[in-house]
């Protein structure tokens, strides 16, 4: 069912001290920054030769990158992307073997441009995982 790691996602609390770190430190290839007001975060993608790294910074206090920062100030990994083919049938799938899909259950639109979705991360070995169609 999964695919290919598409990104690690890391909660930061200063997106362009992050994107330095990575860019002037590891010599990284690095994208501009980008609100997601959907979803509440500013993103960076690092761009690596197998993967990307995903860089959030909350969009105002409201944001879930906000509340994850609360419980660990210093920032860290705040989930896991995978790719799908179909993200309808990976849901109907997942669903019926006992995950539970966050929000609605409906693809939203994701960084990517892509339908995308999260699973509960109790289902999922204490891992927020994200479903992103391929």
């Amino acid at each position: 069912m999964i695919g290919r790691l598409n990104h690690v996602a890391i909660a930061v609390s200063d997106i362009d001290a992050a994107t330095a770190v990575y860019r002037d430190t590891l010599g990284a290839e690095v994208s501009g920054k980008v609100e997601q007001t959907e979803h509440g975060v500013t993103t960076v993608f690092i761009n690596l030769p197998n993967t990307k790294i995903e860089l959030l910074e909350p969009l105002g206090e409201q944001s879930p990158i906000a509340k994850f920062l609360e419980k660990n100030p210093s920032g860290g990994i705040h989930h896991v992307c995978y790719e799908v083919d179909d993200i309808l049938a990976a849901r109907d799938q997942l669903v019926a073997r006992g995950a539970r899909v966050l929000g609605d259950g409906e693809p939203k639109i994701g960084a990517h441009g892509k339908p995308v979705l999260f699973l509960h991360p109790k289902d999922f070995l204490g891992t927020l995982t994200e479903l992103e169609q391929a």
